[in-house]
């Protein structure tokens, strides 16, 4: 990929994760508006609703009153993602997307710790017993899932390859 096409990608990569935190932060603020201090808001009877939680930690609220901590942790993957990806070591398109899935999750989330001390929370599923999330949450867990199916995929792949490539030999 020639220079003037990497830095085209690069930008694309950055707009894209800049309109992922601002959606994101945009719920947050929808969440504290219309949220705090009632009552939740069932939006699929027994399967998810929306309710106001701040959470001081991450996931799961692990890690809780350590928002220093997370705050340092979040931004230097943050800022070490987005040399990886400035200087195009992300290879492959699905890979890419992830990346910038994950920087723009953590980006939101950062910038409520940096902002308040906590994270707006405000998906609440109904269906199991499981901490309230939000937007960023989702693009953080979607782009590690699909990394890590990927990673698995690919080393199956190269497993069979392996194989294939032993039983060609002792023909």
């Amino acid at each position: 990929m020639n220079k003037s096409k990497k830095w085209l990608v690069f930008g694309i990569q950055m707009v894209s994760a800049a309109v992922l935190v601002l959606l994101d932060l945009w719920f947050k603020k929808l969440a504290v508006a219309n949220l705090m201090g009632k009552e939740d808001v069932v939006l699929i009877k027994n399967f998810l609703a929306l309710s106001y939680a701040e959470n001081t930690g991450a996931a799961f609220s692990i890690f809780s009153d350590s928002t220093l901590f997370l705050s340092i942790v979040t931004l230097v993957i943050i800022v070490a993602g987005v040399i990886y990806l400035m200087l195009g070591k992300v290879e492959g398109r699905l890979m890419n997307i992830c990346a910038v899935l994950i920087l723009a999750g953590g980006a939101g989330n950062l910038v409520d710790r940096f902002a308040q001390g906590y994270v707006v929370d405000y998906i609440k599923t109904l269906f199991i017993d499981f901490p309230v999330f939000n937007f960023a949450d989702i693009l953080v867990v979607v782009g590690v899932f699909v990394v890590c199916g990927y990673l698995i995929y690919d080393i199956i792949r190269e497993e069979k390859q392996k194989k294939k490539e032993k039983a060609d030999g002792k023909s």
